[in-house]
């Protein structure tokens, strides 16, 4: 699997004068139809959107997501619509996916699945091995809803169980299918310090990025998912030394396996 840019920005889809500087600021922008849009603005927004995109300077089709709103509601066919009006391929986020067959409702499109029901997180593995669905992302807060829970996370800060293993399955089933894993939002925005230590784990857990839903914490994810300069000196002297290996090998006294390849071409691929 090769590594897709990890810093991930939502922009409400009724807020076309703040379209460009989510794109500029972040990795990929993600238009949203369905949470950040109330029912009534919904075929406004759509209209602005379609403007936008005809207009001097859209977005890049290759850097945007579309966050249709549920398969099987009025508003998603609206959405589906409003996707073939457009010029360009554009992907999909596609929310509380429960089930693979949810993905075939954008057939033709790249569809990120949004795990953010119980069902979506007891079926992710069949999800995740539909064809068109490239990523997954997992819904904290809107999972904790449809469990009929309070909060996703302790006083602490840390999740709760039940969200652990939400997430620890899902980032599951996306690398057991050869998917993209995007982990959740981070819904504190003034504390970049929780922001970053999440952030750091995405990445030592095997996420390959991050979604954030205010622009300050584009800087911070993408800092924590750049490799540092050591693991960068290691990773290129680790697969430079393997051109001339054959099996097992040494190097600066640490013992290189497969698995250890394996870590160094990632690090090499997010450089």
């Amino acid at each position: 699997m090769s590594t897709m840019k990890p810093a991930w920005l939502f922009v409400p889809g009724d807020r076309p004068d703040r379209y460009t500087k989510a794109a500029e600021r972040s990795d990929i922008v993600i238009v949203d139809f369905e949470d950040a849009v109330a029912p009534d603005d919904k075929a406004a927004a759509r209209r602005a959107f379609l403007e936008f995109q005809n207009g001097p300077d859209p977005l890049a089709p290759e850097r945007t997501v579309i966050r249709v709103n549920p398969a099987g509601t009025q508003a998603f066919a609206e959405d589906r619509k409003l996707i073939g009006e457009l010029s360009g391929s554009y992907s999909c986020m596609l929310p509380k996916v429960e089930r693979a067959e949810d993905a075939d409702k954008l057939a033709g499109l790249n569809v990120i699945a949004l795990i953010e029901t119980a069902k979506g997180a007891l079926n992710v593995s069949d999800i995740a091995a539909a064809p068109n669905v490239t990523a997954l992302m997992w819904g904290a807060e809107d999972l904790t809803a449809d469990l009929g829970g309070g909060s996703s996370r302790k006083a602490d800060g840390t999740y709760r169980d039940f969200a652990r293993l939400a997430r620890a399955n899902m980032l599951l089933a996306a690398k057991a299918h050869g998917k993209y894993a995007l982990d959740s939002i981070w819904a504190d925005i003034p504390n970049l310090e929780g922001l970053r230590a999440e952030a750091e784990d995405a990445v030592e857990s095997g996420f390959d990025g991050k979604v954030s839903i205010h622009p300050s914490h584009i800087e911070v994810v993408r800092s924590a998912f750049a490799p540092t300069s050591e693991q960068i000196h290691w990773a290129l002297g680790v697969l430079k030394e393997a051109e001339t290996s054959n099996g097992v090998f040494q190097y600066e006294g640490q013992m290189i396996d497969e698995p250890l390849l394996r870590q160094a071409r990632r690090i090499r691929s997010r450089a």
